[in-house]
């Protein structure tokens, strides 16, 4: 067979629908492998009859109530001739799967936290790690033994061709080798988190890390060549069958190919993380990566691409942008760099890079040895004298800005298109008209728009700031719409005001640790009251309120929201026939829940509805609106009422009785794709972290770090990201243990993309000061 000695894309199988997390060489079929992936399947993947290069899917497999995050294939035995399937996943289990059937065998409990790695052996052994800081040996559907000894999240893990030896890699830097559960040797020079295994021999093996190297071990504990080519983490190895060759990849959006201990080839990917990689049974590799597409490389030609493939997968890498700030390309002065005449200079290795001007754009290029050329790989952005401008689309066209304007708490968000070059007041008259809103809301609209593009250069979309309507956040605030606002700091939750918070914080940290309470005040009594009548009108006879009832639910929205006298506390009949009413079907229960969550801030309610006698029952009925099933609309305002309930006495020390349950249930709504529950989601970690700030509780912080930490996986909203980040530098504030739980967890590799943002710059302050709380 044809070989040219250079791998190139052989075909492109677009299966999952989010980032592919693991690979695995299959035994059965010839020729096939297995993949897993965030949407929470597994899928297993045969080669297509020749002269088709391609791939198809043979059998999807799925179990997992949360991300999958690794695969490895059980060897075939006597009872299961074709081998067995294990995945591990965020949601702490390891599921076993047969080749014929789509749910598991059986499902392995034991692991605390997510299981993010797994190596099979000898027997039908299986090894397994955890973000728990344990690995776990089980056999025969059993956990045989626990590894104990690493200090933080467990990444990889294999075992050895010699029956007994086994290998950890950690977040705490470090690779141990196991024997018959004892920990015999700890091998140390990384520098950060070991992510990655692959045994070479009985006797050798490589390490890869967030460090960007690669180490070379001996099983004696010597550490024999150290290689460097990655500028970011490397997540993944794999060795080529019968040689010391091997493959990584990483965060550099990068497969590299090493050869007798160089790199001999760079595959760059329209994609910015390349999570996996396995080498199938004909050599060639099989690479996983963040925007859910697997590729397949080959050296033969016979199975290479046709060129048409090939200019496609090239056209779309030169279409892909790069933040330099994400491998070795380094600050960037448009006016230093060469034009394109620089390309007519051959390069000097594969994969050497070069940035070129081109007018006011700077592209980046990669050297092809095999192709004697260089080849575009991406724009560059972010550079420290770039512009870029129309950047965002909306219906059809592009803007400079699209703000997003929550106009009721139970309505669709609007949209809110701008260009520097518009009038504002036009602007704002027109959405107005658009969305059938108040004229009345014009000075508002329009100055917003002005107070949120001031100083702004033409670029990318910014995330609205204040929302006209609420004078706040872009979704509604923690914080009561009345608040004055003294001189100092402006509060980072509302924007408005002086933020302080218990403990003295010095003028260089605004954020954490943050222990009064976020709420989520804003009202529109009128609007609420409305919603109820027309929904009562409609509900089924048995259902429907009385005249009386109606009456009494309004008197107590009224009282709550203070348009009464503060004289005129609710009744105990009001409360009774709230929690009554909020049992009403769930398909028209939301303005009684609006009710609720507007009511538990008022101390009465709190006692009533929060005390020891009621408390428990609240809490029950709540969680049951937030199964991941639900109503978002259930689920939003059941989040907001358990972040309100934090504002009294009672409705603290309910939720601290019930935190676990709690955190546990809303940890799955970061699964439902809504951006106000993921707001909801991150205020209500952030209130647990305050609460046990002020009393220390290692295994609440754990749980608080882990939903944190699980949240981030999923939430894109900038508003939320925030919250977390403050809810993480609140629970490892001071606090020495947190601390190492946090670097067990690997957060600090998890936030630090979110460093550099500037927009809102809250956002990259608040990372940098948790990152240095984690340092």
């Amino acid at each position: 067979m044809a070989s040219s000695n250079s791998f190139k894309l052989r075909c492109s199988i677009p299966g999952h629908e989010m980032d592919v997390r693991g690979l695995a060489t299959a035994i059965f079929p010839e020729g096939a492998f297995v993949s897993v992936s965030r949407d929470r399947t597994g899928r297993v993947w045969v080669p297509n009859s020749s002269p088709d290069t391609g791939f198809s899917e043979m059998h999807c497999m799925s179990g997992h109530s949360n991300f999958v995050s690794c695969v490895c294939v059980i060897a075939p035995s006597e009872t299961y001739p074709r081998g067995l399937i294990a995945t591990g996943g965020n949601d702490n289990n390891i599921c076993v799967f047969t080749l014929d059937r789509p749910q598991p065998l059986y499902t392995l409990e034991g692991h605390k936290n997510t299981v993010c790695t797994l190596s099979s052996g000898k027997f039908g052994t299986l090894l397994s790690g955890s973000w728990d800081t344990t690995a776990k040996v089980w056999l025969n559907e059993k956990c045989m033994m626990t590894l104990q000894g690493h200090t933080a999240a467990v990444w990889a893990v294999t075992i050895l061709p010699d029956q007994g030896l086994m290998l950890s890699g950690s977040a705490d830097k470090t690779v141990k080798l196991w024997k018959a559960g004892r920990c015999e040797r700890t091998f140390t020079g990384h520098e950060d988190c070991v992510r990655g295994l692959a045994v070479i021999s009985n006797t050798e093996f490589l390490s890869c890390s967030n460090d960007t190297s690669i180490r070379r071990w001996q099983v004696t504990g010597e550490c024999i060549q150290v290689y460097y080519s990655h500028t970011n983490y490397i997540y993944s190895l794999a060795v080529f069958p019968d040689s010391q060759d091997f493959i990584s990849t990483g965060e550099d959006r990068s497969l590299r190919i090493w050869r007798q201990g160089e790199c001999c080839q760079t595959i760059r990917f329209p994609a910015q993380s390349v999570w996996c990689c396995c080498v199938l049974s004909n050599g060639d590799i099989a690479v996983g990566a963040s925007d859910g597409i697997i590729r397949i490389f080959t050296e033969a030609e016979d199975r290479m691409a046709s060129a048409e493939d090939l200019q496609a997968f090239e056209d779309e890498l030169s279409k892909a942008t790069i933040d330099p700030k994400t491998g070795d390309l380094g600050d960037i002065k448009l006016e230093d760099l060469p034009g394109r005449e620089h390309l007519n200079e051959p390069g000097n290795r594969d994969g050497q890079t070069r940035l070129i001007k081109d007018g006011q754009k700077v592209e980046a290029y990669q050297w092809s040895v095999s192709d004697g050329r260089w080849v575009k790989i991406g724009d560059v952005v972010g550079g420290s004298n770039q512009q870029t401008s129309k950047s965002v689309m909306y219906e059809g066209k592009e803007y400079d800005y699209v703000f997003t304007i929550d106009v009721n708490e139970e309505g669709p968000s609007m949209k809110l298109p701008y260009n520097v070059t518009d009038d504002p007041w036009l602007v704002a008259h027109n959405f107005l008209q658009r969305n059938d809103l108040s004229p009345m809301f014009l000075d508002q609209v329009a100055n917003f728009i002005i107070e949120n593009t001031k100083g702004h250069v033409v670029g990318p979309a910014q995330i609205g700031g204040g929302d006209p309507f609420t004078g706040a956040g872009r979704y509604i605030p923690g914080s009561s719409s009345n608040a004055s606002a003294p001189s100092g700091v402006a509060d980072p939750f509302t924007g408005k005001g002086a933020y302080s918070s218990a403990g003295g914080q010095t003028s260089t940290n605004i954020y954490f640790p943050k222990t009064d309470f976020v709420t989520f005040e804003q009202a529109n009594a009128p609007q609420i009251v409305a919603k109820l009548k027309e929904l009562n009108e409609g509900a089924p006879r048995e259902h429907k309120l009385s005249d009386d009832t109606m009456e009494s639910l309004e008197q107590l929205l009224l009282v709550v929201c203070g348009a009464n006298s503060p004289e005129t506390p609710p009744t105990i009949q009001q409360i009774s026939l709230l929690w009554k009413v909020s049992h009403w079907p769930e398909d028209i229960v939301f303005p009684v829940l609006d009710i609720l969550r507007l009511a538990v801030r008022h101390p009465q309610v709190n006692e009533s509805l929060c005390g020891e006698a009621e408390g428990v029952q609240l809490c029950n009925h709540l969680l049951s609106l937030m199964m991941p099933e639900g109503r978002p609309a259930n689920q939003l305002l059941a989040l907001r009422t358990l972040c309100n309930s934090f504002s009294g006495r009672h409705g603290r020390a309910l939720l601290v009785s019930q935190r676990e349950a709690v955190l546990s249930r809303a940890a799955d709504l970061a699964a439902v794709f809504n951006k106000n529950i993921h707001i909801a989601l991150a205020t209500l970690v952030l209130n647990y972290a305050g609460c046990f700030h002020i009393q220390p509780d290692l295994d609440a912080k754990a749980q608080c770090l882990s939903v944190a930490s699980r949240a981030l996986e999923t939430v894109q909203d900038k508003e939320a990201i925030f919250r977390l980040l403050v809810a993480l530098g609140t629970t490892v504030a001071s606090d020495q243990t947190a601390q190492d739980l946090a670097r067990s967890l690997g957060v600090g590799s998890q936030i630090s993309k979110y460093s550099t943002v500037s927009e809102p710059s809250k956002l990259g302050e608040c990372c940098q000061l948790v990152l240095k709380e984690l340092q």
